[in-house]
């Protein structure tokens, strides 16, 4: 498994752990480039994840799509090995 699967596996978890609803949309040619991860929800709030390993960092179209996430008034997280207190926090404020 990548680095980046491990995020992803542990994401899955806290996710399932604080029960909220997510999909992983796929980046096929036939879906939108640059989406989250994870699009999640959770007590009626909109939540996307972006998963990175190490010290990967978003590509130019992910950034754009977080900041429409945002100006729509959902949340965005970037999550990689070294924050995922941050997850948690978001979710507990979530509920």
């Amino acid at each position: 498994m990548t680095p980046e699967g491990k995020v992803k596996d542990n994401i899955k978890k806290v996710l399932k752990a604080h029960g909220a609803y997510y999909a992983m949309p796929m980046g096929t040619g036939f879906g939108n480039a640059g989406v989250p991860d994870f699009l999640v929800c959770l007590n009626g709030e909109f939540l996307g994840i972006e998963a990175k390993a190490g010290k990967g960092t978003t590509t130019a179209l992910q950034k754009k799509n977080i900041a429409e996430i945002e100006a729509a008034g959902g949340r965005t997280l970037v999550i990689n090995e070294d924050n995922f207190e941050l997850l948690e926090a978001v979710l507990e404020n979530m509920k």
